[in-house]
């Protein structure tokens, strides 16, 4: 193409790879300020509060003086001249040789201006002429001499002053309004549709890369190989292949997909945009479009790129649920945006696109469909030997004894995730400063791990003597029912001081990490969370408030045997789970059949009492022994229930002995230690968590 020189056209500039586009002159907000001043110039001058006509003399004191007109004279020196300012009575400025003046000041002069003014050689010439022109001192105007340093003084504070402010304000308005400060995107009103996604490229490298990602193998080997295809897209597409347009990664909070993300941006040697899902959302009107348009703009001129967005439920939702009659719905235009530039007739190769969620089920499905997100990653919470390598990775900057094990570590801590793993190595790191230590130890993470799971030890909370025996026997009962019971957990630690915000006491189990329930493991369950209540039923024959948590744990989880699991016998093997939200506020079966879930419920319940009140009532001496234990130790270890009540009638292998030690028993070393190092279990969702509080 030839490139035109000619004054009247536009030029042309061809990009490599491009479409060719006109050299078109940008808005420039500068030209918007320089004619806000100019503008607030000619107001000002148009009502400028001095205008005042200047007169000799002679005629002064012949048509104003004389006549008795003049209410007063102000004068002042300026430039070795003197200046007179004369103020006309109210009563006389109506007569008819005033009439020029009144026209002139009709808008822009204030009543308490000049409405003369007249020059002198000196203040005592001036006076000397007034005493000449009136001679009676009583009949003369008053002389008002004023010290006016610099003429330019009253100019600046009643010109120059009022239009800074004005300017100051308006640039602080337009700032507000475009949601930054600064000159970048968004800094303006005008930029306020601009992307504020945060580019990272060559010159602003993120230091993160995939080593120190740990425990996710499968999603980085995923995340890893998106990568590749932006390194190498000729090893793929050679093939006939396509690369992917996007990757979800999907995962519970806390368990490493922004992390991911990081290393993505730290690993790829391609422009990197970040930003959140709530970064489209304004209280404007088309904005959240105008972004994401504007998002995807950048990106084609950065391509090959990757842009990740996170927390993108926040503009995915499903599309029309709980929309307002009649209004607008902002959101969907926004996602209508996002899914056109993701997969429309205008879509350009060279853009991945990741995406993170913590609620995959509320997103839109043509948002998930393949062409949009080809890809999703699930990210989820470690097992043992993934909890091991994130240990190593945190436990890099800490100084540590020669004891600390992270394959212990990792052992104990069931069901945590990444960010709760980085959370007990720094509470460690804090506990061994608090102790003065030169060095963390097993004992710090036993009480950091304590911490996460059950808040802060509160041993100088003020409880009764007749409240802390009932917290002893309701935690001995919790303790009994899982020893007795052949699926229950083993029982690792009970202990009877206040932790958190309202845990008077608590027992912790150490699992068996699996995926699927028998119906037996839940019952069992069930009757281990109902062993406080049932225990403070027996021993003082009345109830307390302390089984709040275990109530409502075993009716979730009943309600979940009977309506999702399809584990009773009356309801049938049918599931009423509503993850897509399909139903909103309708059940999907009759009220006869809820009346029955509701019963099947309640005897679930009612049998799992009476089952556990029967087992209590046998081993009331073990329940007694061990709730006088407690109150005398407040804290007791397994084997301080094997030396009171004996060795657990079941040989359930827990994973800690399988992966530690491989032995079919906890080790007697481990008890010797549990004091010291406190075996803890963690597991946040029913039916896993094998925690109980009072």
């Amino acid at each position: 193409m030839k490139e035109n020189n000619s004054n009247n056209k536009k030029s042309i500039k061809k990009i490599p790879g491009k479409k060719l586009m006109p050299n078109t002159p940008k808005f420039n907000i500068m030209w918007l300020y320089a004619a806000i001043i100019i503008g607030l110039f000619v107001v000002q001058y148009i009502f400028s509060g001095n205008n005042a006509k200047s007169v000799n003399y002679q005629k002064f004191e012949n048509e104003m003086l004389k006549p008795g007109d003049v209410e007063k004279l102000v004068a002042y020196k300026s430039n070795e001249l003197i200046k007179v300012e004369v103020y006309i009575k109210k009563d006389r400025i109506n007569q008819s040789k005033y009439d020029n003046t009144r026209t002139k000041s009709n808008f822009n002069v204030s009543a308490n201006s000049p409405q003369f003014e007249f020059t002198e050689g000196s203040f005592e010439g001036l006076e000397a002429k007034l005493k000449e022109a009136i001679p009676i001192a009583d009949q003369r105007p008053p002389l008002n001499i004023e010290s006016r340093e610099s003429p330019y003084a009253g100019w600046f504070m009643s010109f120059i002053l009022p239009i800074l402010l004005l300017i100051g304000f308006w640039v602080f308005i337009m700032r507000r309004m475009g949601g930054g400060a600064g000159g970048g995107a968004g800094g303006q009103i005008f930029n306020i549709g601009k992307s504020k996604a945060t580019l990272f490229d060559k010159e602003t490298q993120v230091s993160i890369t995939f080593n120190d990602v740990a425990g996710l193998e499968e999603a980085k080997q995923e995340v890893m190989e998106i990568v590749d295809f932006l390194k190498n897209p000729k090893k793929y597409t050679n093939l006939g292949g396509k690369i992917p347009k996007g990757a979800l990664l999907v995962g519970a909070p806390g368990t490493g997909k922004t992390l991911m993300a990081k290393a993505v941006a730290g690993e790829a040697q391609v422009p990197f945009f970040s930003l959140s899902g709530s970064d489209f959302v304004e209280m404007f009107v088309g904005v959240g479009a105008s972004r994401v348009r504007d998002l995807f703009k950048q990106a084609k001129e950065k391509a090959p790129c990757i842009i990740f967005i996170d927390e993108i439920d926040a503009i995915g939702r499903a599309r029309g649920k709980n929309n307002i009659v009649g209004g607008n719905d902002e959101r969907e235009n926004t996602l209508n945006q996002l899914l056109v530039e993701m997969d429309g007739f205008g879509t350009d190769s060279g853009i991945i696109i990741l995406a993170a969620t913590n609620r995959p089920d509320v997103l839109d499905t043509a948002l998930l469909r393949p062409g949009r997100f080809d890809r999703q990653i699930s990210i989820d919470k470690p097992d043992l030997v993934g909890r091991e390598q994130i240990f190593k990775v945190h436990l890099k900057p800490l100084k540590l004894a020669g004891e600390v094990d992270a394959k212990k570590l990792s052992a104990q801590t069931p069901g945590f995730a990444g960010a709760e793993i980085a959370n007990v190595c720094n509470e460690a790191a804090l506990i061994a400063a608090r102790r003065n230590k030169e060095a963390v130890d097993m004992h710090d993470f036993q009480d950091a791990i304590d911490r996460v799971i059950g808040g802060l030890e509160k041993r100088n909370k003020i409880i009764s003597p007749e409240e802390k025996q009932i917290v002893a026997f309701h935690e001995a009962g919790h303790a009994i029912a899982g020893w007795f019971l052949e699926h229950a957990d083993p029982l690792v630690k009970v202990s009877i001081v206040p932790r958190g915000v309202a845990a008077l006491g608590y027992a912790q189990y150490l699992p068996k990490e699996q995926f699927l329930y028998t119906t037996e493991q839940l019952l069992d369950g069930m009757c281990m969370t109902l062993g406080g209540r049932v225990a403070e039923d027996i021993v003082f024959g009345k109830i307390s408030t302390g089984a709040q948590n275990d109530l409502e744990r075993i009716t979730k989880l009943s309600y979940a045997m009977v309506t999702i699991y399809g584990m009773n016998e009356k309801v049938g093997n049918v599931s009423f789970n509503d993850t897509q939200g399909e139903y909103q506020f309708n059940k999907p079966y009759s009220e006869k059949t809820s009346e029955i879930i509701d019963i099947e419920v309640r005897n679930q319940i009612d049998r799992a009492y009476q089952r556990t009140k029967t087992l209590l009532t046998d081993k009331r001496e073990g329940l007694d022994k061990l709730a006088h234990k407690l109150l005398e130790k407040e804290i007791l270890f397994q084997s301080d229930l094997e030396e009171i009540l004996g060795k657990r009638p079941f040989d359930n292998r827990t994973t800690y002995d399988e992966f530690v030690n491989g032995i079919p028993e906890v080790g007697e070393d481990i008890i010797e230690n549990l004091e010291h190092e406190g075996v803890v279990d963690h597991n946040a969702d029913l039916p896993e968590n094998r925690s109980t509080q009072v």
